[in-house]
C-alpha cells in the first residue's frame, strides 16, 4: 500500500499524526542515516509493539517485514536495505577503479591536449567545463538526438568565464541533482525515497571515474561511459511516468508517453544503420560534429583500409585544415602520400609533424609530454628515408632520436637494427636489438632480427636458436619457421630434414602459398631423393613466380638427371629469358642441344654467350670446342682446345680431347672416330644444385649457383 504523502501511520492509537514542520538544517541530512540505524534496531528490541512511554512512539512492521519510515527533524530515515545497496554500489566502483589502477600500472595514461583541451586549460576554464559537460552529458540522457562517436577536441568549445551562458546549462542539471537528493531525505513515502536514491546511485556513482573529478580522461563526451548511468536514468523516468499516469488518467498524457516511446524505437533503429561499418559510423559522428579532426581521421582511415588512398587524403587533409597542429593528422597525410608513390610529398608531411612535437624541456621528463604514437612520425620519416641506399645514416640519426625521446621504444630498437644490417654494422646491430629485448623479452621479432645477425655473422647453430626462441613466442612466425627450415636443411642431418619439412608444411597449413616454402620443400625432397616429390614442389614454386631462378634450374637439372633432358629444355630456355647471365643454365642447355636436340648452331650460341659473360670461362670455351668438333672443324677445334688448355692447364681432359684432335689432323680420323674417343658429356659435367640460403633481409634472394664442367 502506497502511504499518503506526508502522513504516516501510528502503532499506537491509529490516528494520523501531521509530520512537524520544522525547519530543516544541513546537519540532518547526515542525522538521517542515524536514524535509519536507531529506528530499525529499536524495533527488532521491542518486537513491533508501544514504546516503554505509552505514548505511542512505537511503529509495527507492514506486510514485508520492513520497518515503516520514521521522522526525525522533518527527514525521513533511509530503510536499511537501501543504505546496503548505495554502500554495495560504492564499494563496487572503489574496486573498479582500484582494478583499473592496477592494470595502468599505477600510472596514469599519457593523452594530449586534443583528447581533453580542459585538462590543460588554467583556471576557471578547466573548472567551468568540466562541469558544463556534466549537463551535455545529461542532455545525452534527456534528449539522445545529436549522438556522435567521438566528442574529442574541439567539439565542444572551452567554458572559459562566468559570463558564458552555458553556465545556466551547469546550474540547472546541478539544481535538479539537489532537488532529487533534497526529496530523498525529507519524502515520507517509502517506495518514491528508494527508487530516487537507487536512480541517484546507479546514475551518479558509475560516472564519477569519468567525470575529471579525481584525474583527467582521455575524453570529452563519451556516450560509452552513460551505459550504466541510462540504468538509473531509466528507473527515475519510470517512476515519474507511473506517478504522471496515476495523477493524470488522460488521453493525452498516454499519447505523449507513447510518443516518446516510438521516437526512441525509431531512433535506436536508424542508429543501429549507423554502426553497420567504421566508414558509416564516423560520417554520421561528422553530420553532428564537424570541427572534430579525429573524425576526419577515421573517415581516412576507414578509406585507408579499402585501398581507397586518393578519398582517405582527401579526409587527412581536411583534418589538417580543421585542426592544423595536430600531429596525427600529418603523420596520416605523409603515410597516405607514402601509399600512392609520391615520397618527396609524404617526405614533407612527416618533417611538418615533426616539427609539432614538444620541445625537451630542462628538468621534465620528455616521455610524460608525447603521445607515444605521435613519436611514429619520426620512425615513419626514417624508414622512408632508409629506402634510398645513401640516406641510410640520417635514418639512423632519426630512429635514435626516436629513442632518446623514449627510451623503451622497442619499434625504433628494431627498425634501426635493420639499418644497421644494411650498413654492415652487424655488431651494433645485435647490440640494438639486444637492448630491445631487455624492454620487451617476449617478442618473437627481436629474436628473429638477433638470429638474422648471428647469420650474417656466421654463427649458424646459434642463429638458429634464436630462431627456435622466436618460435617458443609465436609457432606461427612465417619468417623464423621458413630460414630455420633453410638452416636445418643446410646442416645436412636427416633427422633435422624431417624437422625443417615439418616446419615448411606448418607454413602451407596456414595460408602461406610463398615459392620459397614450396622452393625449399624441394630441395628437401632432391636431398631424399624423391624425384617426383621435388618435380612437384618447384613446379608449383614456379607457377608463384614464373622467374624463379633457382627453382627453374634446379628443375630442369631434376629432369635432365632423370634422363628427360627434353622436357628439362623449356624451362632453361624460360630460366636464360628472365636471367640471360645465368650460366649454368646456359651449360645444361647447351649440352642438350648438343646431346639430344643435335641442334649445334643453338649449342653454340649458349657458349658464346657464356664467353661474352666471362671470357675466362673453361667449361664454356671447352664445350665450344666440342661443337667444332661436332661440325669436323678440326682446325678450329684445335685452336679452341689450344686456349682451354691455357686457361686451364691442369685440367686432363681438355690435354685429353686436345691430343685426340692433334691426331685426327695427323691421321685424317673420321668424325665418328672422334667421337668414339670423346668421352660422354654427361660424364665430363658435375652439377650442383642451385640452393637458397636463409634470407636475412626479409627478401626472396638466392645464393649464387656453382654448377661446374669436370
Amino acid at each position: 500500500m502506497r502511504n499518503v504523502r506526508g502522513r504516516r501511520r501510528d502503532g499506537g492509537g491509529g490516528g494520523v499524526a501531521v509530520l512537524p514542520k520544522n525547519n530543516i538544517r544541513p546537519k540532518d541530512l547526515i542525522n538521517s542515516f542515524r536514524l535509519s540505524v536507531a529506528v530499525n534496531s529499536g524495533q527488532s528490541a521491542t518486537g513491533g509493539g508501544s514504546s516503554g512511554g505509552g505514548g505511542g512512539g512505537g511503529s509495527p512492521k507492514n506486510g514485508t517485514g520492513n520497518a515503516t519510515s520514521s521522522s526525525f527533524g522533518g527527514l525521513q530515515a533511509i530503510p536499511s536495505d537501501a543504505v546496503k545497496r548505495l554502500a554495495f554500489l560504492f564499494l563496487s566502483t572503489c574496486v573498479l577503479l582500484a582494478f583499473r589502477l592496477k592494470i595502468m600500472g599505477s600510472k596514469l595514461p599519457v593523452f594530449t591536449r586534443f583528447d581533453n583541451p580542459a585538462s590543460v586549460s588554467d583556471w576557471p576554464a578547466r573548472q567551468l567545463t568540466y562541469n558544463y559537460l556534466v549537463s551535455v552529458n545529461a542532455w545525452l540522457l534527456i534528449f539522445p538526438c545529436d549522438l556522435c562517436c567521438d566528442w574529442t577536441m574541439g567539439t565542444i568549445p572551452l567554458v572559459e568565464s562566468t559570463s558564458d551562458p552555458r553556465n545556466l546549462a551547469t546550474l540547472a542539471t546541478y539544481t535538479v541533482i539537489v532537488a532529487l537528493v533534497y526529496t530523498a531525505f525529507t519524502t515520507s513515502n517509502r517506495t518514491k525515497r528508494i527508487v530516487v536514491i537507487m536512480s541517484l546511485g546507479l546514475t551518479v556513482l558509475p560516472f564519477l571515474p569519468a567525470s575529471n573529478m579525481f584525474f583527467p580522461v582521455g575524453f570529452v563526451v563519451a556516450e560509452r561511459v552513460l551505459y550504466m548511468p541510462s540504468m538509473g536514468f531509466c528507473m527515475l523516468v519510470a517512476y515519474g511516468l507511473g506517478l504522471v499516469i496515476d495523477k493524470c488518467k488522460s488521453r493525452l498524457v498516454l499519447t505523449a508517453v507513447a510518443v516518446i516511446m516510438v521516437t526512441h524505437v525509431v531512433k535506436t533503429y536508424t542508429r543501429n544503420s549507423d554502426w553497420s561499418s567504421e566508414y558509416a559510423i564516423f560520417t554520421s559522428g561528422l553530420k553532428v560534429n564537424q570541427l572534430n579532426a579525429k573524425l576526419y581521421n577515421n573517415v581516412g582511415h576507414a578509406l585507408e583500409a579499402e585501398n581507397r588512398f586518393q578519398e582517405a587524403l582527401a579526409y587527412f587533409n581536411k583534418a589538417v585544415s580543421v585542426q592544423h597542429d595536430d600531429i596525427g593528422a600529418h603523420i596520416n597525410v605523409g603515410r597516405t602520400y607514402n601509399h600512392l608513390k609520391m615520397y618527396k610529398e609524404a617526405e614533407d608531411a612527416y618533417l611538418e609533424a615533426k616539427s609539432l612535437l614538444p620541445k625537451a624541456k630542462p628538468g621534465e621528463s620528455y616521455q610524460a609530454r608525447i603521445a607515444p604514437n605521435h613519436l611514429n612520425v619520426l620512425l615513419n620519416l626514417a624508414n622512408l628515408i632508409a629506402k634510398n641506399q645513401t640516406r641510410l645514416e640520417e635514418a639512423d640519426m632519426l630512429y635514435r632520436q626516436a629513442i632518446s625521446m623514449r627510451s623503451d621504444y622497442t619499434q625504433a630498437y628494431i627498425n634501426r637494427g635493420d639499418v644497421l644490417l644494411k650498413l654492415n654494422r652487424t655488431k651494433e646491430a645485435q647490440e640494438v636489438y639486444e637492448r630491445a629485448l631487455f624492454y620487451d623479452t617476449d617478442n618473437p621479432d627481436i629474436y628473429y632480427n638477433l638470429g638474422v645477425v648471428l647469420l650474417e655473422q656466421g654463427k649458424h647453430s646459434q642463429a638458429l636458436a634464436y630462431l627456435d626462441k622466436a618460435l617458443e613466442f609465436d609457432p606461427d612466425h612465417e619468417q623464423a619457421l621458413l630460414n630455420s627450415a633453410i638452416l636445418l636443411q643446410e646442416l645436412g642431418q636427416a633427422n633435422l630434414r624431417k624437422l625443417a619439412e615439418k616446419r615448411l608444411l606448418r607454413l602451407l597449413s596456414n595460408g602461406q602459398k610463398n615459392e620459397r616454402v614450396f622452393f625449399n620443400l624441394g630441395m628437401l625432397a632432391m636431398d631424399e631423393g624423391d624425384v617426383p616429390a621435388a618435380e612437384h614442389w618447384f613446379r608449383q614454386a614456379i607457377l608463384i613466380k614464373e622467374d624463379f631462378r633457382a627453382a627453374l634450374f634446379n628443375l630442369a637439372l631434376l629432369l635432365a638427371d632423370d634422363h628427360r633432358p627434353l622436357q628439362a629444355a623449356p624451362f632453361l630456355n624460360q630460366l636464360v629469358r628472365f636471367h640471360p647471365d645465368h650460366v649454368k643454365a646456359l651449360i645444361l642447355l647447351g649440352d642438350i642441344y648438343i646431346n639430344n636436340i643435335k641442334d649445334l648452331d643453338a649449342a653454340e650460341n649458349c657458349y658464346q654467350r657464356i664467353l661474352q659473360l666471362d671470357p675466362d670461362n673453361t667449361q664454356g670455351m671447352h664445350n665450344l670446342c666440342v661443337v667444332y668438333v661436332e661440325r669436323g672443324l678440326l682446325k678450329d677445334a684445335e685452336i679452341c682446345l689450344q686456349k682451354a688448355h691455357l686457361m686451364a692447364p691442369h685440367e686432363d681432359y681438355i690435354v685429353k680431347h686436345l691430343k685426340i684432335v692433334q691426331n685426327r689432323l695427323q691421321a685424317k680420323q673420321t668424325p665418328d672416330q672422334l667421337n668414339e674417343s670423346r668421352p660422354d658429356s654427361k660424364e665430363i659435367r658435375k652439377t650442383e644444385k642451385d640452393t637458397t640460403r636463409p634470407d636475412t633481409n626479409l627478401k626472396s634472394d638466392t645464393k649464387p649457383s656453382t654448377l661446374s664442367l669436370s
